[in-house]
């Protein structure tokens, strides 16, 4: 029986859904699918290529589970989904609140969001490689910098939203 893969790298293998590969109930059979043959219609991918421009961009180190590299795409895309949910608020505010806030607030408000959409968007991207490198060189993951951004980021809005509602009485 080959060795197991270290903790958080992926050793190749396609698991079946019946579980780890030593607990097949047929026998030969050690729950990884078998690697699919080339087909004329299907032109073959050269991994060298692939893995040298991979290698290039994350900077090298070994593949990591795909659940951990799917895991940190999901959260890449959830600060992107923030971003456009403060992009479309910075919208919202300059377009539909003439008579809500004073127009050097509401513009204050509305740039305020569409800078921190901004940021939130570029910092995600930057923070995905950060963590996708940290995981390829089996390195402890990268604090969070978003976080105290965009609580920092909120706790102005929100500031902004009560002097609004304040003024605006």
């Amino acid at each position: 029986m080959p060795a197991a893969a270290p903790l958080g790298t992926y050793d190749g293998r396609v698991r079946s859904s019946r579980g780890p590969a030593d607990q097949s109930d047929q026998p030969g059979d050690d729950g990884a699918a078998p690697a699919a043959a080339a087909t004329p219609e299907q032109p073959v991918v050269d991994p060298n290529r692939r893995d040298s421009r991979a290698a290039r961009f994350l900077g090298g180190g070994v593949d990591p589970d795909p659940r951990f590299t799917l895991a940190n795409e999901r959260t890449f895309l959830a600060w992107i989904r923030t971003a456009l949910a403060l992009l479309a608020g910075g919208i919202a505010v300059e377009a539909f609140t003439p008579e809500t806030f004073i127009p050097p607030l509401r513009t204050a408000l509305a740039v305020v969001l569409l800078g921190l959409a901004l940021v939130l968007a570029l910092a995600a991207g930057v923070r995905w490689l950060r963590v996708e490198r940290a995981m390829r060189r089996q390195a402890p993951l990268p604090l969070p910098l978003l976080v105290p951004v965009l609580a920092a980021g909120g706790s102005l809005v929100a500031a902004a939203v009560l002097v609004g509602v304040l003024i605006g009485r």
